[in-house]
């Protein structure tokens, strides 16, 4: 790895939508830039299944990763720690580890009701929704 690479660690409660896309966003397109792990603060015993495809849908294959805590990354170098969910801003002032924290906030997709594929639409809001603002918020960062 290059020391130009920054790194970023995304939180939510659950790692198991939200910050698994943005994760998947950050190393698949500014991966050159960036190096991005998630964690939950309860993570969850598997990534969603519509998170999943929600992210298929656009070329990227998230089926192998795995809900983690953000205890794994207490002792790691970070640029920066972003949270994209209430819970997890909430519990933020807890983090001891490097980074400077900033909230990124989004609707929980689990949280979603109605058909699956009324459900995959939020899914998909989200999904989008996370790549515009986290890329972006990035993109522009300065330390």
């Amino acid at each position: 790895m290059s020391n130009e690479r920054k790194r970023v660690l995304v939180i939510c409660t659950g790692n198991s939508a939200r910050s698994q896309m943005a994760e998947a966003f950050i190393n698949h397109e500014l991966g050159e830039m960036w190096e991005a792990v998630s964690g939950g603060t309860r993570p969850a015993e598997k990534v969603h299944p519509l998170a999943i495809r929600a992210m298929a849908e656009v070329g990227i294959d998230i089926s192998r990763q795995q809900p983690k805590s953000v205890d794994l990354f207490r002792d790691m170098p970070l640029d920066a720690v972003i949270t994209v969910c209430d819970a997890a801003a909430q519990t933020c002032p807890l983090w001891l580890g490097q980074g400077r924290v900033t909230h990124i906030g989004f609707p929980d997709p689990a949280a979603a009701e109605g058909t699956e594929e009324e459900r995959l639409a939020i899914f998909r809001q989200v999904r989008d929704d996370i790549r515009e603002r986290i890329l972006d918020y990035l993109r522009r960062w300065e330390p």
